[in-house]
């Protein structure tokens, strides 16, 4: 059967649900750590799709963190299963295809530093997929959904034509609204001190449900609103 062009696989990704979708080259990924390049993943991989859902604003708004934890874990299972139908119709065109985790799981942990590190970043990998700018908050952020979305890719072995990068600013220079609003003060405007952040991010209760209990650097953002 004949292969699918950049512009046929978006149609196809978008068709089966998700909301944005982009594509990188292999090439753009120059700047990965060693360990987390596509390459060290699935060495045949030529190109990276990025797609993403987007997650309910009002959810964040609610008196209980219980709704945001349980539709954002909706919503990363519903990112996955489409990762997998994708990768059984790129099969059928024979297309290599390796879904990525939208969330856990992953290898990579500091126990010290309470560090946890993905296979791959899909924050990272949505920017240069054309999805948009990472903010001071750490989440990428994009025109239509603004910080409310839930990322998955899929690694090709076939080269495909590159979306092109968001280079407007997300952030201005001056605000601080995030990196203020963190009740442990875990932001610095480029990365997140996961040691400070966890106890609230990743809440454990006495049952052992692990909660979202905080979410400000997500929620207090003026790009959390979507735009449509």
């Amino acid at each position: 059967m004949d292969s699918l062009d950049a512009r046929q696989i978006k149609h196809e990704v978008l068709k089966r649900g998700a909301d944005l979708c982009g594509i990188a080259s292999v090439d753009r990924f120059s700047q990965a750590p060693e360990g987390f390049h596509p390459h060290d993943i699935y060495p045949k991989c030529r190109s990276v799709v990025v797609f993403a859902k987007h997650v309910p604003y009002a959810t964040l708004t609610a008196s209980s963190c219980v709704p945001y934890t349980h539709i954002s874990s909706l919503v990363a299972n519903e990112v996955d299963t489409l990762g997998l139908a994708l990768a059984y119709l790129f099969q059928e065109r024979k297309i290599g295809a390796v879904p990525i985790p939208s969330d856990d799981p992953y290898e990579s942990w500091d126990e010290e530093r309470k560090h946890g590190q993905a296979i791959l970043s899909l924050r990272h990998a949505g920017y240069l997929a054309g999805l948009g700018r990472l903010g001071k908050n750490t989440l990428l952020i994009n025109d239509t959904f603004g910080n409310m979305i839930q990322l998955g890719a899929l690694l090709l072995d076939i080269p495909l034509e590159s979306d092109q990068l968001v280079t407007s600013s997300v952030c201005p220079k001056d605000c601080r609204l995030c990196l203020d609003a963190c009740p442990v003060q875990a932001l610095d405007g480029t990365t997140v001190n996961q040691r400070l952040c966890r106890p609230l991010s990743n809440f454990k209760t006495k049952k052992g449900y692990i909660l979202k209990k905080c979410h400000r650097c997500r929620s207090v953002c003026p790009h959390c609103l979507p735009t449509r």
